[in-house]
């Protein structure tokens, strides 16, 4: 990936409002031309900024591009959820790479978790169990 994407990944943090908002209206499409995200959307922009909009999110690799006559037809090259999952993991990172004492930044999670919904203090154990059995399966051989 670009190295744009701090993590080698994109992550939707990373990308601004108009470049959200775009990528939610090619994902919706599953792919599109400048022409068609404005003549199907509720978007009263430029063409020439939906555009450059477009370009740079091909430049950050999110999305691929195909030459369609004299336009691009682009299409997203990574999932909602893998962006989901980028964000995630480096917002993550950042908390746990924020120079307070280890187990500090993992309360923090805890008592989100807690806040969002106690049942998934649950799943956050068995998460945390099958990844101790998978290390461990690692280690013996």
């Amino acid at each position: 990936m670009n190295r744009f994407f701090r993590s080698g990944r994109p992550s939707f943090a990373q990308l601004g409002p108009l470049e959200q908002r775009l990528l939610e209206e090619v994902w919706a499409r599953g792919s599109a031309t400048v022409r068609e995200l404005l003549a199907n959307t509720d978007l009263n922009i430029a063409y020439t900024t939906v555009m450059t909009t477009l370009d740079r999110l091909y430049k950050k690799q999110v999305l691929s591009r195909v030459a369609e006559g004299r336009a691009f037809r682009y299409a997203p090259r990574v999932t909602r959820e893998e962006l989901q999952r980028a964000a995630a993991g480096q917002a993550i990172q950042e908390l746990l790479s924020s120079g307070a004492t280890s187990s500090l930044p993992l309360s923090y999670l805890v008592e989100a978790v807690t806040e969002h919904d106690i049942e998934l203090l649950d799943e956050l154990q068995r998460l945390v169990e099958t990844k101790r059995r998978e290390l461990q399966k690692r280690e013996k051989r």
